[in-house]
């Protein structure tokens, strides 16, 4: 196979009108060539950071989807399904993506649970990854979200990090707002990249001490006005990434369209495809093409370097998508599932309490971080209740693994006006969490989705919607077309219902996020994410 048209050599910087030669699935020649063809072939475009399972599809429909946007390979943390299964989940993952052409590079989950502030549905200990860490299919030690277990030298998170090293496999960070004496220390453990940078003096300190930073773009945490222009001075050290992308908008585009926001920002075209397509493979040491003579055949052909609209793609040789259709086919898959608590009652998120005044979450459109802020109780027969006039509504998050009682809090920005909103996508051991105007709303939504063992849903007195998440409470078992259409029905309710958040369902869905501050709820109750300890609702 020969494909023609300008190529574009990042590494040096040139690029020239000529042709790709292909034999079986590797570049065996790259050549100058006279034709009038204009389209521009590139390596692949990479994301440096995702949890497939934020899609809430499975990774051989992430891949039909990702595809046709010039993705051609992810660095993937299955964090979030084995918080709920385990390393059974991450093998799940691993199945899955071998039946498809694309190249995911899973890494080991090395914070499952993410504290012991929370119920999962699973444990990995260092024993466990040091037995992933020897499978060549396990590329890197995903991040290391217990930052303080890196600073007090927990044994056990020591231990998997040394693993990692024994097997010569990258260690990646989580460390949000670590500054100083503590992110060198970090760094000294052999912990080498960071995703979780939303300041731009923050990801300068990381860079200058060596670290890799990713500049992450996603569905709820957008850090890119914040950090991109970082990249020319540092776009050897920085890479693209999305972190969490939902269904609705993987179908509009994916890392192409953070190339399109950078070169419109006047940055140099090569420091940025430097960023989106040769630092990840490099880092990762993936075995991912990088448009040279004897590497795979992975390169996308675009109609113009401003733009990026992705015309064809290649993986390994394969066209495996072309004008925004997807040749990978859709392939079966066991549906696997840990869902195990009983329907509530509207009693059980009652809450009774005397307090004038509580703490609230205030949750930060496009933010993963939250502040902590008081608010004046609204008691009704002792209950504290949502007051929709200040918009302090009522959250709650509810163990999925086991009957227990559901942990109270309260939260602010929602909007909610009417009904409540449900999700059993709830980081980081995907519990169910709900907000809504009333007790009744939230048991309501909370009920749907134990109902259908997983999903994201918005409910009123008299309308309810749902799109259920089978696949261990988190994905879709339908395509990106079906679940992303479905998800953003739910999301318009949503926001019908008063929520003013551009993403109210992946908002909600890190309110549950215990490692990173300020305030967030697990369901054994409010948690101070400054101190990495409980805390109390009522101010007394």
């Amino acid at each position: 196979m020969i494909v023609q048209g300008i190529i574009v050599d990042i590494q040096n910087r040139t690029q020239f009108k000529g042709e790709i030669e292909v034999s079986e699935g590797k570049i065996t020649d790259i050549r100058k060539a006279n034709h009038t063809i204009e389209n521009y072939i590139l390596p692949g475009f990479v994301d440096a950071h995702i949890h497939i399972e934020s899609s809430m599809l499975v990774p051989s429909e992430f891949a039909k989807k990702a595809v046709t946007h010039g993705t051609v390979a992810t660095v993937s943390d299955p964090h979030e399904i084995a918080n709920v299964l385990g390393v059974k989940g991450v093998d799940f993952m691993l199945e899955n993506e071998k039946k498809v052409p694309f190249k995911f590079n899973f890494g080991a989950p090395s914070c499952v649970p993410a504290t012991t502030f929370e119920s999962a549905g699973a444990i990995i200990d260092s024993e466990d990854i040091k037995k992933m860490m020897e499978n060549p299919d396990i590329k890197y030690l995903a991040e290391m979200m217990n930052y303080p277990g890196v600073l007090f030298d927990d044994k056990e998170v020591l231990a998997k990090i040394q693993h990692a090293k024994n097997n010569n496999k990258p260690i990646d960070g989580h460390a949000p707002g670590l500054r100083g004496d503590n992110i060198t220390k970090y760094i000294s453990a052999g912990i080498s990249t960071d995703h979780e940078c939303f300041a731009y003096d923050e990801a300068l300190e990381k860079l200058q001490k060596g670290m890799k930073v990713l500049i992450r773009e996603g569905s709820a945490a957008k850090n890119f006005d914040a950090l991109i222009d970082l990249l020319p001075d540092y776009y050897e050290q920085m890479m693209f990434c999305s972190d969490d992308k939902h269904p609705d908008d993987l179908l509009l585009g994916h890392i192409n369209q953070l190339c399109e926001r950078a070169v419109a920002k006047g940055i140099d075209v090569y420091k940025v495809l430097q960023a989106a397509c040769v630092n990840p493979v490099k880092h990762y040491n993936l075995e991912v093409g990088l448009l040279q003579k004897g590497d795979d055949a992975d390169f996308i052909l675009v109609d113009n370097l401003h733009n990026f609209n992705v015309l064809e793609t290649f993986i390994d040789g394969n066209l495996v998508a072309k004008n925004g259709e997807s040749f990978i086919k859709s392939v079966d898959f066991e549906i696997l599932n840990n869902f195990q608590t009983d329907f509530k009652t509207v009693p059980d998120f009652e809450f009774h309490a005397a307090s004038e005044k509580i703490k609230v979450i205030e949750a930060l459109d496009g933010e993963l971080v939250t502040n902590q802020m008081e608010a004046e109780s609204l008691i009704v027969d002792g209950n504290l209740v949502s007051n929709t006039d200040t918009d302090i509504l009522k959250m709650t998050v509810v163990n999925r693994y086991k009957n227990d009682i559901p942990a109270i809090a309260f939260i602010k920005n929602f909007g909610l006006k009417e009904g409540a909103i449900a999700s059993s996508v709830g980081h980081d051991s995907h519990n169910i969490i709900a907000v809504g105007v009333s007790d009744e709303m939230i048991c309501k939504a909370v009920n749907l989705i134990i109902k259908h063992k997983g999903g994201v849903c918005a409910v009123t007195k008299t309308d309810e919607k749902i799109l259920p998440l089978p696949v261990a409470g988190i994905m879709s078992d339908t395509s990106a077309e079906v679940t992303g259409k479905a998800y953003a029905e739910i999301d318009q309710m949503a926001k019908q219902l008063g929520s003013t958040l551009k993403a109210p369902f992946m908002t909600l869905s890190f309110m549950a996020l215990l490692v990173i501050p300020s305030l967030k709820l697990s369901d054994k109750g409010l948690f101070d994410g400054n101190t990495f300890q409980f805390t109390s609702l009522e101010i007394k």
